[in-house]
């Protein structure tokens, strides 16, 4: 018999998610995505639970991101029929973390990426270590921020979010919590001993006694050439901004901006900028699925994850080749499809 994919279990009084896919490295099914959401509407109304805890299995990370793979094949199989309900129920269990009534306790250690922080960032008490590696990846393998990240994103002080967006850069725990993405920062070498105390004890003691100061964000250092580049105009002429800052970090992010899918990049700084107007989680996410099932119309993100996981020759041929090819019509077709 197969190991259930999300171990759910009651310790004391707290209610236990363990995402239990190890081997890919937690990486989220629609499966997944319908416990999870069944065990949350089961402990919202149980009076026994106190709060909920979200951990992963494995040493490597809390989560992944989306099973892009199965994605991929829906979009090559049945024209995005079973993407397209995945990520309507994935963006429904996004809100429902955001709203959930009790403490949400994400323990974000190790890889948090994509639908990751989706089923993560969004709970109330968001826990990183210096072992964490935050990131909304998506323009690499030709797709946009989703489940709610262009909310998180667009949040970050100054252009920051913009940045980690365009660059696909991972945050350090540090970085986490100062744009926002996470609350608290606990050493890792204490994490099994915090499991074992995360069994309905006040939450607030345990937060207390485990807790430590952030160490100094290396984002929060750059911000200054990233505001500068990021603030305004389009992509092409951030990247400039960028190339001719000369600062080499800035130059080394042009560099990875222009590898990426130029169609992605563009739709991803417009959908930062509108999350920031949007202002709600639930508005952000109803813009987001109309871009992630016209980005899944496009042919980017199916060559993209051939080029990085399929065939792993890590040469995507994008189409167009380049930002000042992308048409503002087609930017557009991904927020009116």
């Amino acid at each position: 018999m197969s190991e259930a994919e999300v171990v759910r279990e009651v310790r004391g009084s707290a209610g236990w998610l363990t995402l239990n896919r190890p081997r890919a490295l937690n990486a989220l099914t629609h499966d997944m995505v319908r416990l999870i959401d069944a065990a949350l509407a089961r402990w919202e109304r149980d009076e026994r639970i106190a709060y909920v805890v979200l951990d992963g299995a494995g040493e490597r990370g809390l989560c992944a991101g989306g099973d892009i793979r199965a994605i991929r094949d829906s979009a090559l199989t049945d024209e995005g029929a079973a993407a397209r309900a995945f990520w309507r129920d994935e963006y429904r269990l996004n809100a429902r973390i955001a709203r959930f009534p009790k403490p949400y306790v994400a323990l974000m250690d190790g890889i948090v990426m994509g639908g990751g922080v989706g089923i993560s960032a969004h709970g109330g008490v968001r826990i990183v270590t210096e072992r964490s590696r935050v990131a909304m990846p998506e323009v690499g393998i030709g797709f946009v921020p989703d489940v709610g990240g262009t909310h998180l994103l667009g949040r970050a002080p100054g252009e920051l979010g913009t940045h980690l967006a365009l660059t696909a850069d991972a945050m350090t725990g540090a970085d986490a919590v100062h744009c926002g993405f996470a609350d608290h920062f606990v050493p890792a070498a204490r994490l099994p001993e915090l499991r074992t105390v995360l069994d309905g004890r006040q939450l607030g003691d345990v937060l207390a006694e485990f807790g430590v100061p952030a160490p100094p964000s290396p984002l929060a250092e750059q911000r200054s050439w990233i505001d500068a580049c990021y603030a305004d105009g389009s992509a092409e002429e951030i990247v400039d901004r960028l190339a001719d800052s000369g600062e080499p970090d800035a130059k080394e992010a042009a560099t990875r901006i222009l590898g990426h899918s130029p169609t992605a990049v563009q739709v991803t700084l417009e959908a930062v900028r509108r999350a920031r107007v949007l202002g709600t989680l639930d508005a952000v996410l109803d813009q987001e699925y109309r871009v992630s099932c016209a980005a899944l119309a496009g042919p980017d993100f199916v060559e993209g994850v051939r080029a990085k996981l399929v065939d792993k020759d890590g040469e995507p041929r994008w189409a167009p080749g380049t930002l000042g090819a992308v048409t503002r019509a087609e930017v557009e077709r991904h927020f009116n499809f």
